[in-house]
């Protein structure tokens, strides 16, 4: 065959030039892998949301408490009960200061002469509850952001060391985590609470004794996959000693499972505490949490719904929010699910 063609004349092929600049061009420009993990993240709209939603909810946790110049602790007896009011709102037939009274709709601020605005109602003390549900997000979100932190670096520093220098040092430590993770977490908050006095402070440390063995574990695992790795058995040879060797090579090829396991832990932190107020063993009255508001609305849910529902969207609103953007994180953060 080859023959055949050398025997051709010449002049019978035509020459093709080929433009090797087009060869060479990078189509897709070039990005850091937090770069590359941003770009995925805002393909996932749900995500996206979560996060709008999260920051208006923490916006509002902040400022909230003073936007209808009302004390959350304040008392008024005579405007006790009193169902949501909001202006502008009342014209539409909802949020209007129209209450059941023995079967009866009737106008309760009219009837109990006041002439103010309670945006979600009043409580059976007369506190605005509107007050009061961003005072008890703000120390719900208080609790569960400590909590999460104080797990985050507890259980990072801890999973760090007993995966790297692993030996007898990783079966003594496993083994003291084997014995903290068979104690039911409720114990240990019956526990505090009984030291310590209920509030905040008992709260916190009792979701942290426990709370970080979960990351520890994690972490544990990711050092052990990649402690052997060639970047890392080069870094030994170069000199490189141990503490460098874990912040600067290993911790940031787990930063991302760290990012996403703390997302998960936080909605965690607001319900267990919500669950521990719920139950009266956490905050105490007059104290105001997500949990203690529910309880409240609890009781009176069949006369006056409203004291409940609104704490209950909110926590609700919180707990879907994060684990939303804790799964488009999972997504954004794995490199199989690169394009």
């Amino acid at each position: 065959m080859k023959k055949d063609i050398e025997k051709l004349p010449q002049d019978q092929f035509e020459r093709i030039e080929i433009d090797s600049s087009h060869a060479e061009r990078i189509e897709k420009p070039s990005l850091s892998f937090w770069q590359d993990a941003w770009l995925r993240l805002r393909k996932n709209k749900a995500a996206i949301v979560s996060m709008v939603v999260l920051v208006l909810l923490v916006i509002m946790a902040l400022v909230g408490p003073h936007l209808n110049g009302h004390d959350g602790a304040a008392q008024n007896l005579r405007h006790a009960n009193l169902p949501p009011k909001m202006p502008g709102i009342e014209k539409l037939g909802i949020m209007d200061g129209v209450g059941n009274l023995s079967g009866e709709k009737v106008d309760l601020y009219a009837m109990k002469k006041v002439d103010e605005y309670y945006w979600f109602g009043t409580d059976g003390l007369g506190r605005d509850l509107f007050t009061r549900l961003w005072e008890g997000t703000q120390i719900s979100l208080l609790i569960a952001f400590v909590a999460a932190l104080i797990d985050l670096v507890i259980g990072v520093l801890y999973g760090g060391i007993s995966g790297y220098f692993g030996g007898r040092t990783d079966d003594v430590m496993q083994r003291i985590v084997e014995i903290l993770i068979g104690i039911p977490t409720l114990i240990v908050v019956i526990l505090m609470i009984m030291v310590m006095e209920p509030g905040i402070g008992a709260i916190i440390i009792a979701i942290s004794i426990t709370g970080w063995i979960g990351m520890s574990r994690i972490v544990r695992a990711q050092i052990l996959k990649y402690k052997n790795q060639e970047f890392v058995l080069a870094a030994r040879t170069l000199g490189t000693n141990d503490s460098r060797i874990i912040g600067k090579h290993l911790m940031p090829n787990v930063l991302g499972i760290i990012v996403i396991n703390t997302m998960f832990t936080i909605p965690n932190a607001i319900f267990f505490e919500a669950f521990l107020s719920f139950i009266g063993i956490g905050l105490q009255p007059p104290a105001a949490s997500l949990g203690t508001l529910i309880n409240d609305g609890f009781k009176v849910m069949e006369f006056q719904p409203y004291v409940l529902l609104f704490p209950c969207i909110v926590i609700s609103v919180l707990m879907i929010a994060f684990n939303l953007i804790g799964d488009g994180l999972r997504d954004a953060l794995d490199p199989k699910m690169k394009d």
